[in-house]
This record gives structure tokens, C-alpha cells and sequence, in this order.
């Protein structure tokens, strides 16, 4: 893979964690309002799960978003582009929750008051606004800053991509010394 074919996945991952973030805690704001809340697991304003998340349906949905796939004169392309996006994300979500029990004896979130949950880990609710999100990245975010990133001048790109990634690595490393600044105290 080149080298800036690596460093555009980053820059995705980057900016959907951020978009996650500020999700999150827009939530937490005005529909929860418990006000601001640092809902990730690291300092920084990203979580993580919503860049790989994003990801993971962006790299194979991506290509297929603008093919036509008609019943009757009904171009239902984004309608099959949100089932996928929900399957996708919902899974990631599950398996994400298994692996921080694992790992960190906990997982960040519980769906536990939520009607149709698996576990307090997966929840139709949270599943269909995945979808919803998933489409506003897959037609409306993405193309904007793929364009942004691919306008950039390459070396002024791999510079912004080194200072990003210094940085997530010393909010990585520091987590793993000082443990999650999360706390589920708010219910949402």
C-alpha cells in the first residue's frame, strides 16, 4: 500500500473520531443534558471506535455508493447503503464491547435502558442512527474531505499527518499508563 494511501486512512480515522466526538457530546448537551462530558476513552477529541468504525464501511461502500439499483423507478442504492452501514457498525460495536471486557474488564457504554438491546452492548436506537450518520459521511463528508486531502500539497500533508499521529501516540501511551477519563455516570 503507498505510503499516502496509509496516510489518508489515517486522516479518516482521525476526522471521523473527532466527528464521533463532537456527536457524543452534542448528545450529551442537548439531548441527554448533562452537559459537556468527555465521552472517550483517550484525552484527545476523537473515539476511536467511530474512525475505525467509519472505516470499516467507508473502504467497502465507498465504491458502491453512486451504482443505481433500481425496484420499479425507486433508485434503492441508499437504502441497501444504510443496511449496510447498520449491520457494519452495529457488529463493530458488539465486537468492540467484547474486546475492551476483555481487555479492560469493562466496555464504555450500556444500552441496558434501551428498548431492543443485546446485553446492554447493542441497541436498535443507537444502530439506526449509525445508519443515519453513516449515509451524512458516506455521501456528504467524505467526498468533501477526501477532496480536502487530496488538494493539500503532499508535503504539507505528511507533516499535519506526523504531528497527528505523535500526538494520538503520546494520548495512546499516557491512557495506557493513567487508564479511561470515561465515566458512564451520565446513563446515555
Amino acid at each position: 500500500m503507498k505510503k499516502e494511501k496509509v496516510r489518508d486512512l489515517f486522516l479518516c480515522f482521525l476526522a471521523y473520531g473527532f466527528v464521533g466526538w463532537m456527536y457524543e457530546v452534542l448528545l450529551g448537551i442537548f439531548v441527554f443534558r448533562v452537559g459537556f462530558v468527555n465521552r472517550g476513552f483517550m484525552f484527545g477529541p476523537y473515539l476511536p471506535i467511530y474512525g475505525f468504525g467509519a472505516l470499516l464501511f467507508l473502504i467497502p461502500l465507498n465504491k458502491h455508493k453512486y451504482k443505481k439499483s433500481y425496484i420499479g423507478k425507486i433508485n434503492m442504492t441508499p437504502v441497501y447503503m444504510f443496511c449496510a452501514v447498520v449491520v457494519l457498525t452495529t457488529v463493530i460495536e458488539l465486537i468492540t464491547s467484547y474486546i475492551m471486557e476483555f481487555t479492560i474488564g469493562e466496555w464504555l457504554w450500556d444500552y441496558d435502558n434501551y428498548k431492543y438491546q443485546f446485553q446492554g452492548r447493542i441497541a436498535l436506537n443507537t444502530s439506526i442512527r449509525f445508519g443515519l450518520g453513516g449515509l451524512v459521511i458516506l455521501y456528504g463528508i467524505h467526498p468533501v474531505l477526501d477532496k480536502l486531502i487530496t488538494t493539500i500539497n503532499n508535503r504539507k500533508m505528511h507533516m499535519i499527518t506526523y504531528g497527528l499521529a505523535g500526538v494520538f501516540f503520546i494520548d495512546l501511551v499516557m491512557r495506557a499508563f493513567l487508564g479511561s477519563n470515561f465515566s458512564n455516570a451520565t446513563g446515555f
